[in-house]
């Protein structure tokens, strides 16, 4: 079973349902996509305008179990399945609020890199510290 070291809300929006009803694919993506980065702007002190060092996807993914559809409030789990010297595999649950089983679960695979040149750099130490110390078992 995944640890989810701490849940983020997400407001789903009118927009967000597909024709046939529900919540469509890629709002799933933008729900992970943004908690993995208001954890790091807000806990790992990054900042996406003026770190040295920035986090792109190079890996995501996702598997869907329930459907969910506009107005439901909906939480994102984040934890961790691997921190590497350069990258993150970030461990992620889509939930109802107050379930213990997601509706979807996902990862994404951040690597770290040099603002300016885009070459690999270490996990910043912030980021790294905050992960060790909140989302790790």
């Amino acid at each position: 079973m995944t640890h989810y070291g701490m849940r983020r809300p997400f407001a789903t929006r009118w927009r967000d349902n597909d024709q046939y009803g529900h919540l469509n694919n890629v709002v799933y993506y933008e729900a992970m996509d943004t908690a993995i980065n208001a954890w790091m702007i807000g806990t790992g002190d990054l900042d996406p305008a003026t770190s040295p060092a920035i986090a792109l996807c190079a890996e995501s993914g996702c598997v869907y179990r329930a459907s969910a559809s506009f107005p439901e409030p909906l939480e994102v789990g984040i934890g961790i399945e691997k921190l590497g010297g350069s990258s993150v595999i970030w461990a992620l649950g889509i939930f109802r609020p107050g379930e213990g089983e997601p509706i979807a679960t996902g990862r994404f695979v951040h690597v770290f890199v040099d603002a300016a040149t885009r070459r690999p750099t270490p996990v910043p130490a912030g980021i790294r510290i905050a992960i060790e110390r909140e989302l790790m078992p």
